[in-house]
């Protein structure tokens, strides 16, 4: 395991986001005795009343006059929008639903952060994620200890020699441990409310906001047998799985149960809708994936039956056992113990044996469950 051994000569950049989390990161670097500086990215601008950029800037200056250590402050808006967003659009235009939170760990907190960082003379960066690390050689990625708060997900796409450079303070904290300490050392974000919502776009109406971006054709929203229940506004601003804002209401004879997005027909234009959670359409039996990024060595995939582990389909999940094999043009193909709900083409199926977080690859199909009623069926948290 990564220790932080107090006394320690060597520099560590703190990622100061002005939250609780790495406020507490920072302040528990201080205490174990290394050099702490602190560096906030802003990266994203908007005028729109939605970014919060001022006030985090705001609190993590309050936190380093709290902490007595030096503030970088550093503009990544366009890397982010080049590196990041560019293909979070692109994956909203092609149908997927993808998770940015994922890119922006990879390309800018352990890419464009760390490179400036070390310009800065550090030697080590640091964060406020719920992971831990056991730096080997090799470098494992494990789960923090908070269940509810493990961030490992977000990280399974960072090189391994970013995350030997990196320390994650608060792997072996409860978030509430984290609340309180920062309570008792009256730092002015104790009770901070964590941010929600897309990485660095901030909490907004995210139909409104991705509309601004994207163009949508509506549409009519059909049953599985093509009778039209609805209308759609574009096929990009909706996700499988997805409940709210369908806007179908009571139909005769339909009974009671809430509709749910159950596919895409893109050469028709038209949104695929089942009422009731428990409609077969709903579950798969496994996944397709693009080629794999592992955080280590790639697990033996050349054998006829591949290889077991286990694998979450999205963050809010708990990871279910199953079967990995090579696939289809350097990708994976999974299939689950139990069929899974609602796995959505963008999203990342990251993939554990244990705590270690083995890596990742991006979901490209879900595959029919050929009877998901029969079996025990696992949804997410």
């Amino acid at each position: 395991m990564v220790c932080m051994t107090a006394g320690t000569h060597k520099k560590v950049i703190v990622a100061l986001s002005g939250g609780v989390d790495s406020a507490v990161a920072a302040m528990e670097l201080v205490r174990t005795g290394h050099r702490v500086e602190a560096l906030h990215m802003t990266n994203w601008e908007d005028d729109d009343g939605y970014c919060t950029a001022a006030t985090d800037l705001q609190d993590a200056q309050a936190v380093c006059h709290d902490l007595d250590i030096p503030l970088h402050h550093v503009n990544f808006a366009a890397e982010y929008r080049q590196q990041v967003f560019a293909a979070f659009l692109a994956e909203y235009a092609q149908g997927r639903t993808p998770n940015p939170d994922v890119l922006c760990n990879r390309e800018i907190k352990f890419g464009v952060f760390l490179d400036y960082a070390r310009r800065l003379g550090g030697n080590r960066i640091a964060t406020g994620h719920y992971a831990r690390l056991d730096v080997g050689p090799p470098v494992r990625l494990l789960r923090g200890v908070d269940d509810g708060k493990d961030q490992s997900y977000f990280l399974h796409q960072v090189p391994a020699d970013a995350l030997a450079r990196a320390l994650f303070p608060l792997g072996g904290l409860q978030k509430s441990e984290v609340r309180r300490l920062a309570n008792d050392a009256g730092l002015r974000v104790h009770d901070k409310r964590d941010s929600t919502g897309i990485c660095f776009i901030g909490e907004r109406p995210f139909r409104e906001f991705l509309g601004g971006h994207l163009a949508g054709t509506p549409g009519d929203a059909v049953t599985p047998t093509g009778e039209p229940v609805g209308a759609h506004e574009g096929l990009p601003f909706y996700t499988l799985g997805q409940r709210q804002g369908l806007g179908i209401g009571g139909r005769a004879g339909a009974g009671g149960e809430p509709w749910y997005v159950a596919g895409k027909d893109e050469a028709r234009n038209t949104l695929i809708v089942v009422q009731g959670r428990d409609h077969p359409l709903l579950w798969s039996a496994g996944l397709d994936t693009e080629a794999a990024h592992w955080v280590t060595a790639p697990p033996a995939l050349n054998a006829a039956d591949g290889f077991r582990c286990s694998v979450k389909t999205r963050y809010r999940q708990r990871d279910v056992p199953c079967q990995v094999r090579a696939g289809a043009d350097g990708g994976l193909a999974v299939r689950f113990d139990a069929p899974q709900w609602a796995v959505t083409p963008g999203q990342y199926a990251v993939f554990y044996a244990g705590d270690t977080c083995l890596g990742g690859a991006a979901i490209t199909t879900a595959r029919p469950a050929a009877n998901p009623v029969a079996v025990e069926r696992v949804a997410p948290l």
